[in-house]
């Protein structure tokens, strides 16, 4: 029979989320809540400006919010996933 899992400690900073993820086992801990996060490395060096219907902007901006991301970034990976494929 499984262990149950332990629940994730809290981590006020980085230094102590690196000890954490040093020194522990994690196949110990509930990591069922996590999401995937991804991070921006490259800097933005040019801009777009564009007029959009109000409707469609505000359709954009329920979508990023319900991923949590500001609406910009969620067009900007709507952008790259196309141009990707």
């Amino acid at each position: 029979m499984k262990a149950k899992s332990k629940p994730m400690p809290s981590l006020r900073s980085d230094a102590d989320a690196e000890h954490f993820v040093d020194s522990a086992d994690l196949s110990q801990y509930d990591l069922s809540g996590f999401q995937p996060m991804s991070f921006e490395f490259e800097p933005k060096s040019a801009a777009l400006t564009m007029r959009l219907p109000a409707p469609l902007l505000e359709a954009l901006k329920r979508k990023a919010q319900a991923q949590g991301i500001p609406y910009t970034r969620y067009v900007r990976r709507l952008l790259e996933k196309d141009v990707a494929q």
